[in-house]
């Protein structure tokens, strides 16, 4: 199996006082307290809801 290309990604903003498609974002991308990571397949799907909650969000490079 080829090795799949991955993006890590770090809340850095509350969801509070955000309408509700961005929290249900943050909840998508498997976030949902400040400074929580993930490492996610880096996939077309996914740079959109990266791109949709940039101000929430920050791709950590490792």
């Amino acid at each position: 199996m080829a090795d799949k290309k991955t993006v890590t990604i770090q809340q850095i903003g509350s969801p509070l006082r955000r309408p509700n498609d961005q929290r249900q974002t943050l909840v998508g991308l498997g976030l949902n307290k400040m400074n929580r990571r993930r490492t996610l397949e880096d996939t077309p799907s996914v740079r959109g809801m990266i791109r949709k909650v940039s101000h929430l969000v920050r791709v950590v490079e490792e």
